[in-house]
């Protein structure tokens, strides 16, 4: 049993995180194509395959390797087999150039190193008219673990280097309370 991807599943999916609202808010399709980078457990992987169905497709991306296996053993019992677990071995994911509709980076982007080049790398495998969603602890007014931590990055920051990275903001949703949703665009490209 994987503790700690029953924890992330777990926060992942309490009322907290307003997971339908998200979904709802990505307004994915039948067929679509989904990288989700930083999967966890794979509770959104889970709900992007169910959302594309048979004819789509998700990667289920994470640095580590007992989260992948995990999100396996489940996809497995719940006989998606449209979801496929990816695990990264080092730096910018692998996907094939112009092959998703969205990438999904939930609770990931504060461990990222050296940010605008990881994003710049991504751009390419977006289709036209291909988003990518961020949502990212923002900092409280209080003390918590993620502000004793580093355990977030403002909004503010994230646009400005999303910007250098060749995005343009789509969407900022305020429907979290302890995190910041963002949709980007490529720059130049208009969104579906």
């Amino acid at each position: 049993m994987n503790y700690k991807a029953r924890m992330f599943n777990r926060k992942a999916s309490s009322p907290k995180s307003r997971s339908d609202e998200v979904m709802e808010a990505l307004g994915l399709r039948p067929g679509q194509t989904v990288a989700d980078i930083g999967a966890g457990g794979g509770y959104f992987s889970f709900r992007f395959a169910e959302a594309v169905g048979e004819e789509g497709r998700v990667g289920a991306f994470e640095v580590d390797r007992k989260l992948v296996e995990f999100i396996e053993e489940e996809r497995k019992l719940r006989g998606l087999t449209n979801l496929k677990p990816i695990l990264i071995r080092e730096g910018i994911p692998e996907i094939k150039e112009g092959s998703v509709d969205l990438i999904f980076v939930r609770n990931v982007y504060h461990h990222l190193a050296q940010r605008v080049e990881y994003f710049k790398g991504l751009r390419g495998a977006l289709k036209p008219g291909g988003k990518l969603a961020i949502i990212e602890y923002s900092g409280s007014k209080g003390l918590s673990f993620h502000d004793l931590f580093g355990h977030y990055v403002r909004r503010e920051i994230i646009i400005e280097e999303m910007g250098s990275a060749g995005y343009r903001v789509l969407a900022e949703l305020d429907i979290l309370s302890e995190q910041s949703f963002t949709i980007f665009g490529v720059t130049g490209c208009h969104s579906a």
